[in-house]
Formats: structure tokens, sequence, C-alpha cells
């Protein structure tokens, strides 16, 4: 086989930017394709070539497989790395690729069919003697009776799952017989537009498990290694947010079983490439088989800290039909590594996805720490695509010194316009559960994310936020004047009142008022006095003295906000116009659209009768179904939207007249 020259990275964003970085260290030209939402991102500028597939969802550009193979035939590609997500794990496209002459930069196709069926990798790994959690297939020929008789079979609690897929899509937890035959049903339904497959089956579930996940490496020659473990408890809605190298949970012993089990499956198998072996982890090391990911993982990076292997170079080795060189054979780990993955999400609402453009990415280049993103200054996040900007991963000698570094990356990270969980990534890294390794499937039950996902910076930061953010309002007018220009900006020769500036943050409204005097500046916030002397002013930063202790603020304005990064955390504050318009009074009951997003389903019509929850409307947003519920019982008066219908945030779905 000839070496790769040019390969298409069949993907977008950050794993796309990831493919190229280690094609262009390799001396292999690269080719992207991209979508119209996407025509301006980084890695569309990164590839020496690149083609565009009209449209912007999902379904019209990134899961053309025809179109794909098309635009490498095009470009004179000789191979395709399908990255995750989208068509990563699709034997279609994989034979696509083979037929068309072109490598594909994965396992083979019968393989990913093999495992692209979770019941009938299940099957297969039980042959094996890998060790399975009791389940079944919740066919669509079951009655109510059948499903109940399932149930009985399987035992609860139980986790109703799709066959088709992954990365965590598509699970309903039942605890009670009663609620099966509707979480098999939405399951089917979103299962089927996720995937194209509504095939589920219900599996034990297991109380406060761990995930721990085994990465593997295959040949062609009949090599297969492991390359230790990752564990990924932390997780919202199944997907993981945290990954991290070694797992506290395992032991050298253990590590040896789970590994030697995941070799096993990819022999069963026939793996080449690399890829996941994914297992729940019980207390007393008893461990079962979830899945096999045929394809690089999100969290690959951790496993490249700890080795020092870069896997997307050892993939495009071995599809070149290269053996596993030695240092692959036998892999050496140094440290602990951490990852978290950054989203455009806000936790304290439900991790609801958020949207907008991104005035200001930038995360502090410190020793050990790795920034995998697939945004920069001034990019456009969509609701079409996963939510996820960049992956934050620190690599340090120790557990400890490895979190608090990522957390001080996070912390001193520049990002401003679009909600991101940060805060809630900081806080649980510096959470003491967390730091003692004793983690698990349920970290954010017993510690809500709504608590954990509030704002760094507390009220009082807050407010001094507000007088930086004035302070620097003011430099940055007064070097526009083209008079008086060495007095300071705002200074009286004979004082009078404060000026007042009025600013909506995290806390609550702030109202700042202040002088320029003979005797200095003079503050008052929310009508208390602050003792506190500008040290250092100018557009961009500001040093306030207060009480004998400077605190230091950057300041960037974009968007209408004042973002103001300061030593307590990241506040942005919205100013308010010094003589605001008439506000129209909202009519009781509107249900709100707590995201933009795509209108699924409507529920209810004008007349009919909704208790507290009941749903009025599905929207579906960045891969997501999220439910609009009713917060009162009462009779719906009217309906504002249809499905398939495009919504912003904030837009009026329905009004409920409570009584």
């Amino acid at each position: 086989m000839s070496a790769i020259e040019r390969l298409l990275v069949a993907n977008r964003g950050e794993i796309a930017r990831r493919v190229m970085r280690t094609c262009r260290e390799m001396g292999i030209a690269t080719v992207a394709v991209f979508s119209d939402a996407d025509a301006g991102a980084p890695f569309v500028a990164e590839a020496d070539l690149a083609v565009r597939l009209p449209g912007s969802t999902a379904a019209e550009t990134y899961l053309r497989g025809g179109a794909i193979v098309e635009a490498a035939l095009r470009t004179g590609a000789d191979a395709v790395h399908p990255g995750y997500g989208f068509l990563s794990e699709n034997a279609g496209f994989a034979r696509a690729c083979a037929e068309a002459g072109l490598t594909f930069v994965g396992p083979p196709a019968d393989v990913i069919a093999l495992m692209g069926s979770k019941l009938e990798a299940r099957r297969l790994m039980a042959e094996a003697g890998v060790p399975v959690l009791p389940g079944e297939e919740a066919g669509e020929e079951l009655d109510a009776a059948g499903l109940a008789a399932l149930l009985e079979r399987v035992g609860l609690p139980a986790l109703v799952k799709a066959s088709a897929g992954g990365g965590g899509r598509v699970m309903r937890l039942v605890r009670d017989a009663a609620a099966l035959e509707a979480a098999v049903a939405s399951a089917r339904r979103e299962a089927a537009a996720a995937f194209g497959d509504g095939t589920v089956f219900l599996e034990r579930y297991v109380e406060a498990p761990r995930h721990v996940e085994i990465q593997l490496l295959a040949d062609g020659h009949g090599a297969t290694v492991h390359l230790f473990e990752r564990e990924c408890s932390i997780q919202r809605r199944h997907q993981k947010i945290v990954e991290e190298s070694p797992s506290t949970a395992v032991d050298g012993e253990l590590r040896e079983r789970m590994g030697a089990a995941a070799v096993t499956a990819g022999r069963a198998i026939g793996y080449v490439g690399a890829g996941t072996v994914e297992f729940l982890l019980g207390a007393g090391g008893e461990h079962w088989f979830l899945e096999v990911n045929t394809r690089l993982q999100v969290e690959h990076p951790v496993t490249e800290c700890l080795t020092g292997l870069d896997l997307v170079r050892l993939q495009l080795l071995v599809a070149h039909g290269e053996p596993l060189p030695v240092e692959a054979l036998r892999p050496r780990r140094e440290g602990h590594a951490i990852e978290v993955r950054l989203y455009a999400e806000d936790a304290e609402r439900d991790f609801a996805p958020c949207t907008g453009t991104l005035h200001r990415f930038a995360v502090p280049a410190l020793p050990g720490v790795r920034v995998d993103s697939g945004v920069e200054d001034g990019s456009v996040v969509s609701t079409h695509y996963d939510p996820m900007l960049a992956k934050v991963i620190a690599h340090a000698p120790t557990r400890t010194q490895a979190a608090r570094l990522l957390a001080a990356a996070l912390a001193g990270a520049r990002l401003h316009g679009v909600t991101t969980n940060r805060d809630l990534l900081v806080r649980i890294l510096r959470h003491p559960e967390f730091l003692a390794g004793a983690t698990d499937t349920h970290f954010l039950e017993r510690n809500p994310a709504a608590a954990l996902g509030a704002p760094l910076a507390d009220a009082a930061a807050e407010r001094l936020a507000a007088v930086a953010a004035v302070l620097a309002a003011e430099a940055r007018h007064g070097a526009e004047r083209r008079v008086l220009r060495t007095l300071p900006a705002g200074w009286r020769n004979n004082p009078s009142q404060l000026e007042q500036t009025t600013f909506e943050g995290a806390h609550g409204r702030h109202r700042v008022g202040h002088r320029h005097g003979r005797d200095g500046l003079r503050v008052e916030v929310d009508g208390a006095e602050l003792r506190a002397a500008a040290v250092a002013v100018d557009a961009g930063a500001v040093v306030l003295e207060v009480d004998g202790v400077r605190h230091r603020h950057e300041i960037h304005v974009s968007g209408g906000v004042h973002h103001v990064d300061g030593p307590a955390g990241a506040v942005a504050l919205r100013e308010l116009p010094r003589f605001p318009a008439a506000e129209v009074a909202e009519r009781p009951g509107s249900l709100r659209a707590p995201m933009p997003g795509t209108v699924l389903r409507v529920e209810v019509a004008p007349g009919d009768r909704v208790e507290p929850g009941s749903v009025v409307a599905v929207l579906e947003a960045m891969k997501m179904e999220h439910a609009v519920l009713a917060g009162a019982a009462g009779q719906v008066a009217e309906v504002h939207v249809r499905p398939g219908e495009q919504v912003d945030a904030g837009a009026v779905i329905a009004v409920v007249e409570e009584g």
C-alpha cells in the first residue's frame, strides 16, 4: 500500500483541527468539508483544500456519505479520517470509502457493523467470556404485557438504551414498571431521529458505578494491545464532561484484568486501529462490558498526555498497513492527566445549550496545559451541532497537581459572548469529593449542577467589577476626546452629584455612582460608599485598591456587554439605558423557549387542559430534545408554534391560563 499523501477529514470543529495537526507533522496534505454554518470556522482555514457541503444541518452535510466520498475523489485525496460522531461508526460509509479506492482510517466495515448494534456486541462479548449485564431487546412487536415480562426478566432498575449510535444519547432510566412503556416509546423516537434506527433494549441498571474505559490499539499484523484506562464517571445526561487517567479506583491487578478483557474483546471481533472498550465498574472491582467505540474517542488526549503517544499518528500508520511501533507495543505512562469538556451551555438551567458569537476565547498558556479547540475569537456557536467549544487537558506528576493546574487554567480563561460551563468545571476540580477520588456516575446528583455552575464571582466581586467597568469606559471615552485630554474623564472643578451608571449582572442590578474631584475618586455602589482608589486605569484594565488590597480587572466590551475578568472570577455586566423605554407587560402564563432550536412536536392545542409538568412542546437543539413544560394547572389559551419551526430563546411557545 502506498503512503497516505492527502487525507480528507470527514468532520468539523476541534477534532478536524486535531487530525490536521498530526497530518502537517507527517507531511500529509489535508482536505476539509464544511457546511454553510461552518464556512468561517478555523478548521476550514487550516486545511490545504476545502469543499462546501450545501446546507447547515448535519443531515444536509456531515451525514451525507456520498457527497463526502465525491469530495475526496474530486480533491485527489487517497484517505478519509472520520473523527468521532457523524459517520465515524457508520459501516456503510466505511464500505463506500473502500469501494471508491479510499483508505478509511478506522477498523474494517464489518467490525463497525458488528459493534454498531449494541445488542450484537453484547452477544459477542458474552460468547468471548467478557462479562455483560442482563439485558434484552425491546422489540416493536411487544405490547404492554410483553414489555412488563421483559422488565421482569431484566430486573429493576433498568435502562432503556438505543442499540445503534453512542455518545451517551438515548437513555431512559426506569425505576417503576408503570413508566416503562412511555420510556421505550420516547427512546425509540429519539433513536430513530438521531441514528436512523429505532431499535432499543433494556439493560440492568447499576447504582452509582464508575465508568472506566480501556484504550485499545491493534494493527493488521496480529498485534492487539491496551494503553491503560481512562475514568469518565462525571457525566451530565450520560455524556462525559471530566475524564482522567489513571483511575483512582483501579489498582495494578484490576488494570491487568480489565486490560485483558479489552484485548479479548478486540481480538474476538478482529479489531484493527484505535478503539475503546467501555466498562461499568462496581465497588468490589466487578466490571461489565458496555460497548466498543470503533473510533477515536473525544477524550483521547488523556492517554496521549499520559503515554507520550500520538494516537492519530498511530491510526494513520495502521491504516497505511504498518505494524504498531515498539513504543505502542510496550507503552509507558507517566504522571496524571485530566481533561474537561468546555461547553456552550448553562449549568444553572439544566445544561441548556447556548448560542451566539464567542467574542473572545483565550486559555492561559500554562506549562502542562493542552487546549484542543474548534473555536477562536469571533466564532459563532449555532444550534446545528454539539455545543462543545474545546477540550482542556492538564498533565502533571500527581493527580492533585493536575486538578489544581487545570482549575487555574479554566478560571483564568477569557470566554466572552457565550455562556459556558467553565465555572461548573472549576468547582468540580476543586471539590473535596473529586480531590479524594470518590467519584461515580451520580456525582452531579449528589452535587447539583445548578449550585456548582453558579458564577465563581460572588455579589461583592460583581459590585467591584462594576466599578472597574465604569472607570474603563471613562478611559475609553476620554481617549476619544479632542479637548482637555490631560484631565481624568468625568473630572469636575465644581463637584456636584455623582454620575450614575446601572448594570445588570448575575447577582442582580448594580448602580454605580462616581465622581472625580480635587479630593480624588468618590464611589458609591448600590447606595453604599466604597473606599476605593484607582491605582491604574485604561480602557482594557483597571487596578482598584480596597482596604490596602489591590485587585486587577481586565475589561473587554462586546455585544453591549462589559466582560470583566478579575481575581474572583469572570463577570458579565449589561449596561442599562439611563432612560429605559417602558416595558410591555408579558401575558400571564406565557411559556417561553429555554434556548434557540427547532420545534419537534406540539403536544397541546388551544382549549386543552394541562397539569403542572405536562409537556406542551418538545424542542431540538444541538442534538438533544428539550421539553417545554406547563408550570401550573390550567387551560391552553394560545399556541404560537408548529412542528418544524425555528424559534429563538425566549420566544413564546404557548400561553396557559391558570385555574
